[in-house]
């Protein structure tokens, strides 16, 4: 026996566990994940390599965001014309979301039009996920295009040692709403660099460390005073570091950084996280959102805004159990599989939130 646990001593003690993410660990049509924002920059955003110890347990949030990710049965006609069932198959999208991707604080100063409500439309496969195009609200008139060039978020799965590169090229010309053409050009440098584990607010993980580097351009061209003119967008390259874990659909830390004259600057910071009630950054939902019956076995209806709400369903001691979308006037939500007790209905619209209380017999 002794020579058995001689050799077993020879091995060094190995405390986490290196993991690979698949496609099931990244958000698709019908996920809803808590983001909480903050900025730090003095957080460390350079420790990494095999078996690290992350640890961000002192993160305070700023804000959250419900970051919501829609199926494509809920597009409009004209976007499913492009990414739906008729385009080609890399086209095919399988979710769209709200995006920051298209940089609108830029663009607000130049442009005479507005633009809002901008989506990022993706495809979740096996082998990647790739950004197939965007759909843009122009002076309130919905405009989807293709990415002349796919760009590869994520090639899958992934471990630790990987790398990748990718390019995105769009070219999204706005007439006849608007004789103005905006064009993205972006290089994605993506390193997985280091595995172990992470400890944030939410809770503690196995995690990979992905490291995207991505240069971008991106250009307007617009009519100054009768003559066409093509006006460049100064957008710094930039660092995106990403803990990833596996099941919960958005990373665990993202580390957003800005490279200037050789120096990095933290920017912008999100963490998976709990919801943190309605003080979180978020506006009341002036609209009464009336639930019944209350107590309630089997389900639970919802009535009071003739529009699609995002919900979720927390239990007493905090917990997500339960959400999804639901018509917000004569909705229905089945509630049989919960235990009894107290639950808070919490639902979401236009940035806005309402919370109500019921009991589960």
């Amino acid at each position: 026996m002794k020579p058995l646990l001689l050799a077993i001593g020879l091995f060094p003690t190995v405390l986490f566990g290196q993991i690979t993410l698949n496609v099931s660990d990244f958000s698709d049509a019908g996920d809803a994940v808590w983001m909480s924002t903050t900025v730090d920059p003095t957080l460390d955003f350079s420790t990494t390599g095999p078996n690290s110890t992350w640890d961000y347990s002192s993160l305070a949030y700023q804000n959250q965001e419900n970051k919501v990710y829609f199926d494509m049965s809920g597009a409009s006609i004209l976007v499913n014309f492009l990414f739906g069932n008729f385009a080609s198959s890399e086209y095919q999208a399988t979710n769209y979301t709200s995006s920051t991707a298209i940089p609108l604080d830029q663009i607000s100063g130049v442009l005479p039009v507005s633009i809002t409500d901008v989506f990022q439309l993706s495809k979740n496969a096996t082998s990647a996920i790739t950004s197939v195009g965007f759909s843009l609200a122009v002076e309130g008139t919905e405009v989807p295009f293709k990415s002349d060039t796919i760009e590869t978020r994520y090639e899958l799965p992934l471990n630790y040692g990987d790398s990748y590169s990718s390019r995105g090229y769009s070219n999204m010309d706005m007439n006849p709403i608007y004789n103005g053409i905006w064009r993205q050009y972006r290089q994605r440098y993506s390193t997985v660099d280091g595995w172990g584990s992470i400890t944030t607010p939410y809770g503690t993980f196995d995690a990979l460390r992905i490291d995207h580097f991505i240069q971008e351009s991106d250009s307007i061209f617009m009519e100054v005073f009768g003559t066409g003119l093509w006006i460049p967008l100064p957008i710094p390259d930039r660092h995106e570091y990403e803990w990833w874990t596996n099941g919960e659909k958005e990373p665990i830390l993202r580390i957003t950084t800005s490279v200037i004259v050789g120096n990095e600057t933290v920017t912008n910071i999100e963490y998976r996280d709990n919801y943190q009630g309605p003080d979180a950054g978020i506006e009341e939902l002036t609209a009464e959102i009336t639930l019944f019956p209350n107590p309630v076995t089997n389900e639970l209806h919802i009535n009071g805004l003739d529009a699609e709400l995002v919900y979720m369903i927390v239990s007493a001691n905090g917990d997500q159990v339960d959400g999804g979308q639901v018509n917000g006037k004569n909705g229905v939500v089945d509630v049989a599989s919960l235990s009894p007790g107290s639950y808070s209905f919490v639902t979401f619209f236009n940035n806005q939130v309402s919370s109500s209380t019921f009991i589960k017999k």
